[in-house]
């Protein structure tokens, strides 16, 4: 396993661990042992366990984050060089192992109590209720702004364009015709209404030179994904 070393001394006279050269060398030592090669080391000197505003230590969580990151363990002396801070612990253990990561001391067992296994749980479905809330919040918001006009979507209709609005000191987005190809949106539903065939308007369009919603020519599809829009019967969704 690709595995990352990570070393931290306090500036707590209480702390008595080994120095960072003495941790670096058995976690070395551990890998070597084990088959993990060791892709980077991290370490916070003279920083407290209590708090988890330690510079390495947070680029280390934010590389694990990533998708490209380059390994799937993080190897310490002790859970304690990890965090001190139990509820640190729990909570950046269970976001390291959300994204592939495990986290191993090499002096002490796994913590799989049933303590743990509760937090963990707990700290998951907070987790899961907050991005289900956040969802529900997001898709309210965008329902009344498209309500009210606005238009919410990152993709703008053939045929028409953005215009930034003022709204309460927020800048939205409505939509209006854009000059030129909303005469052939129009075009489109007139032959629709003359009873014209999906292939016969992609033909006449073509044979006229007119680009297409993707700046190439026109097919049955095209005209076909065009003509169900519901935004040029005012809908927004």
């Amino acid at each position: 396993m690709r595995a990352i070393a990570y070393a931290r001394v306090s500036s707590d006279r209480q702390d008595v661990d080994l120095s960072v050269s003495a941790q670096i060398k058995a976690l070395r030592e551990y890998a070597a042992k084990h088959g993990h090669e060791v892709v980077r080391e991290y370490v916070d000197e003279a920083e407290s366990g209590r708090t988890s505003q330690r510079p390495a230590f947070m680029e280390m969580v934010a590389a694990a984050k990533r998708k490209d990151r380059a390994f799937d363990v993080i190897l310490v002396w002790k859970y304690s060089r990890f965090a001190r801070n139990r509820e640190d612990f729990i909570v950046f253990k269970a976001m390291l192992r959300k994204s592939g990561v495990q986290v191993l001391s090499i002096n002490e067992p796994t913590d799989n109590s049933p303590t743990d296994k509760l937090l963990e749980a707990m700290i998951e479905s907070l987790d899961e209720f907050y991005s289900a809330n956040l969802g529900e919040e997001m898709t309210r918001g965008m329902r009344e702004s498209a309500s009210r006009g606005f238009w919410v979507s990152p993709r703008t209709p053939y045929g028409l364009r953005r215009v930034k609005v003022s709204d309460g000191g927020k800048q939205r987005v409505k939509l209006e015709p854009e000059p030129g190809k909303a005469e052939v949106v129009r075009r489109l539903f007139d032959d629709v209404v003359r009873g014209k065939g999906l292939m016969d308007i992609a033909r006449g369009l073509n044979t006229d030179g007119i680009a297409g919603p993707r700046g190439k020519g026109w097919g049955k599809t095209s005209v076909y994904q065009t003509l169900a829009n519901e935004v040029y019967t005012g809908t927004l969704v």
